[in-house]
């Protein structure tokens, strides 16, 4: 089914990324897999950390999500509630990296960036929760460090393994 889906996607001429990443958890990362359609590339949280210089980074949560933590730095575009207006500012050919909770609502918000002429677009594979995992600093609303993360719901906080982690929803 999946080879079916990739076969109509590059006929349609939809570029579909190579999967250059894992999650730590393997159970986590099965789980990403589910989700993503692999329709805008991906990055690896070690990449974005090391080259964090080279990037805008976008925040797809939900603002309740983003104002709990979030990456240093990322603006927040929303998903529900998603505007070109939220990019005032960055140019469409700027490198952008889109994160979210574990991917998927980071990947559909690619595809609106693309489809607005955003050339340079990246999704961050595994996003907050494997960033918070991995022990990569997050920052709250006044900029301090924090080890609180919105799991978005109790069903998903699972997928934060990190035991420093305050997991709320």
């Amino acid at each position: 089914m999946r080879l079916i889906l990739l076969l109509l996607i590059a006929i349609n001429g939809i570029s579909v990324a190579q999967k250059p990443a894992k999650c730590l958890d393997a159970s986590f990362d099965h789980e990403v897999d589910k989700y993503l359609d692999f329709t805008i590339p991906v990055i690896d949280v070690d990449s974005l950390a090391r080259h964090m210089e080279k990037y805008i980074i976008l925040d797809a949560r939900e603002y309740e999500e983003y104002e709990t933590s979030h990456i240093a730095g990322a603006h927040y575009v929303g998903y529900d509630d998603f505007s070109k207006d939220a990019l005032a500012g960055i140019p469409q050919n700027q490198a952008v990296v889109v994160y979210c909770s574990i991917g998927y609502r980071s990947e559909k918000v690619g595809e609106k960036l693309r489809k607005m002429g955003y050339t340079d677009v990246s999704n961050l594979y595994g996003s907050i929760f494997e960033w918070a995992n991995r022990g990569y600093p997050i920052k709250n609303m006044a900029g301090k460090s924090t080890d609180t993360v919105h799991a978005y719901s109790r069903g998903w906080s699972k997928w934060i393994t990190a035991p420093q982690i305050v997991k709320i929803w």
